[in-house]
């Protein structure tokens, strides 16, 4: 059986060293980290997970709260932020609300009855006072996709308010005055944001805000076929449309070619998320990048900063930004 004395002999460091490395201690230096976690896969070392958390009061884990198992968001959130705690030797345990409240209360009670170290949530349905409540009750929480003031050290968000702006500005500035937007759920506070800077850029523009160019889809797939049809139905003089997220442009790109339009040409379209399939797609759909990566490992940077006491340096405010394709056209030349 490979002992920690042996882990140390090949490693050339001491035993405190191995110990602290294996506990995720902030300490040891990152050329000391590696020589242990490389002289650990040389000799197969397994340590007695049971025994570390006796020693160091921690579970070696952190807990993660998100909507879906699956999707192009929750995808790259969930392996960007496992990828990074498992650099610290922290197993990272995931669940999902299902986009339901009794499901997310019930989901973060069942983590916190693990004794898990840290929390790392997204949450569609708590409110305020509820992820303000979680927090109290454990420190080492994490909240993604949420601003509250009150907890703001705790919180890791992008600005949707912009987002929704840039993509709004940039159909305007190509000459576009007929600009209807296809929300995402509007009991989320992303959608609402997003809304509120297409808002902000009519408004810039001297163009007066329009209820009947606004539509409520959804950011999976249901039902947004039957919304573009809707939209469109409502006025055929639109000629570009910002859609909250890339599944959503998805379906546009759908109904446009059920009635003979050009994506780019008769009808111009801005999605938001940056998705894989955004620019794989033809006319490849100009798009807000959504950096879901980075939110990704900053949120594991942040609960690992909380976990062991430090002083937490991750970025809590993340800018979107437009990447330009080719599904806009421009009509001022």
């Amino acid at each position: 059986m490979i002992t920690i004395k042996e882990v140390s002999e090949l490693a050339k460091v001491s035993q405190s060293t191995v110990s602290r490395a294996l506990n995720g201690h902030p300490t040891v230096k990152e050329a000391n980290r590696k020589k242990v976690f490389d002289a650990i896969e040389q000799l197969g070392y397994k340590p007695n997970a049971f025994a570390q958390a006796l020693a160091s009061s921690r579970s070696n884990s952190i807990s993660m709260l998100v909507g879906s198992l699956d999707g192009p968001f929750y995808g790259p959130l969930m392996h960007h932020a496992e990828d990074t705690v498992r650099r610290n030797n922290i197993h990272l345990i995931v669940t999902s609300g299902q986009e339901s409240h009794t499901k997310e209360v019930d989901s973060i009670n069942f983590l916190q009855s693990k004794q898990v170290d840290g929390l790392i949530i997204h949450s569609d349905t708590l409110s305020d006072d509820e992820l303000i409540e979680v927090v109290r009750q454990q420190e080492t929480t994490i909240l993604l996709n949420r601003y509250i003031p009150e907890i703001a050290a705790h919180c890791i968000y992008i600005d949707n308010e912009l987002g929704g702006y840039l993509a709004t500005r940039y159909l305007l500035e190509n000459g576009h005055h007929k600009v209807a937007c296809i929300s995402g759920q509007l009991s989320k506070c992303d959608s609402r944001d997003r809304l509120q800077g297409y808002r902000n850029a009519l408004s810039e523009s001297g163009i007066a805000f329009d209820a009947n160019l606004i539509v409520e889809g959804r950011f999976d797939h249901q039902g947004n076929h039957e919304v573009a049809r809707r939209l469109l139905d409502r006025d055929p003089e639109i000629t570009a449309i910002f859609c909250q997220n890339d599944n959503i442009a998805l379906a546009v790109y759908d109904v446009a070619a059920e009635r003979g339009l050009s994506i780019g040409e008769d009808i111009s379209v801005v999605g938001f998320d940056n998705d894989t399939h955004s620019q794989h797609i033809r006319p490849k759909l100009t798009t807000i990048n959504f950096p879901v990566d980075e939110m990704g490992v900053e949120a594991a940077k942040g609960v690992l900063a909380l976990v062991n006491k430090r002083e937490a340096s991750f970025t809590h405010k993340l800018i979107p930004e437009l990447v330009i394709r080719e599904s806009v056209k421009n009509l001022t030349s």
